[in-house]
């Protein structure tokens, strides 16, 4: 308890470095309970009595794995304590840790160890993240979101984000750059259909066309990262070439439209304005299963 006492008042850094791992929580239900809990402790405190972060960062939880958690908690219990902060009364709300909230709930659990932190809304926010970031199997867009947010929410540059969470700053400008890449390339991120590494290659290209063309030969013909490195750089250049000829030529409103469709469509698609407002559309396809995807997609 002493080391615990250290920690108060170093900041949000120490609020997620050097929390002990104590095995035997489970088995200390004397420490305090309820509306006697001590801020700085570890407490036991009815499920009941906490609700959920608001500022959560992570949105989905796979079912399967909280299952194989709840199942975990059942015969172990909660290892790590969450942590929350008061909020009157007997009443508290989580700062980080849902995830073992809710396995504990699942798992027919009545009460849970917790960390009470003293905190507002902007710490609570970068606790969570902080803590998401280095305690989750995130994968790299969730990653970036999530640096993304303690940037812009928690006014940190990417300087004093890399010292927050122990990265190089190199590291932080790569996950951030993920983010630039198109709906249909970051979701393939998220379900692991590609790894970062193809991200990252596709997002050196800033071509959007050049991006869906070179995603599109990673997936049909299994590209490992050095090959899809070797096409970024010389397949594209024409395409991008030409783009940029061509762009000239389209207003900024109908390039933004351009870009916009070629990501919902995953195809590259052109704008030719006439005049008068008027103008057509081309919407490439790749084969007779692309086309059917694309008419999938226009007319649902």
């Amino acid at each position: 308890m002493s080391k615990q006492k250290e920690l108060l008042g170093k900041g949000i850094r120490a609020l997620l470095t050097n929390i002990e791992d104590d095995t035997n929580i489970t088995g200390k239900k004397e420490i305090v309970q309820n509306i006697g809990a001590s801020t700085g402790g570890i407490n036991f405190i009815p499920l009941s009595n906490i609700e959920v972060n608001p500022f959560q960062p992570r949105v989905s939880f796979d079912e399967d794995s909280l299952a194989e958690l709840a199942d975990s908690i059942r015969i172990h219990g909660v290892i790590q304590p969450i942590s929350v902060r008061r909020l009157g009364g007997d009443k508290y709300q989580l700062i980080a840790g849902e995830r073992r909230l809710r396995a504990s709930k699942l798992a027919g659990k009545e009460d849970i160890p917790a960390f009470i932190r003293t905190a507002n809304d902007q710490e609570s926010l970068e606790i969570a993240l902080i803590e998401n970031i280095q305690r989750e199997d995130l994968n790299a867009i969730e990653i970036g979101v999530n640096y993304k947010r303690l940037i812009d929410e928690c006014s940190l540059s990417q300087e004093g984000l890399a010292e927050r969470v122990g990265k190089k700053r190199s590291t932080i400008t790569n996950y951030l750059r993920l983010l630039k890449l198109p709906p249909d390339i970051q979701l393939a991120v998220k379900n692991d259909e590609i790894s970062m590494g193809h991200a990252k290659a596709l997002v050196n290209l800033e071509d959007v066309d050049a991006q869906l063309t070179v995603y599109k030969d990673i997936i049909t013909k299994g590209l490992s990262v050095r090959q899809t490195e070797n096409l970024a750089k010389v397949l594209p250049k024409s395409k991008t070439i030409k783009k940029k000829v061509t762009s000239k030529t389209l207003p900024y409103i109908l390039q933004k439209v351009q870009d916009h469709l070629t990501s919902h469509l995953s195809s590259k698609v052109e704008l030719t304005p006439i005049k008068n407002g008027k103008g057509t559309i081309n919407i490439a396809y790749y084969n007779d299963s692309d086309l059917e995807r694309l008419l999938d997609l226009i007319t649902n």
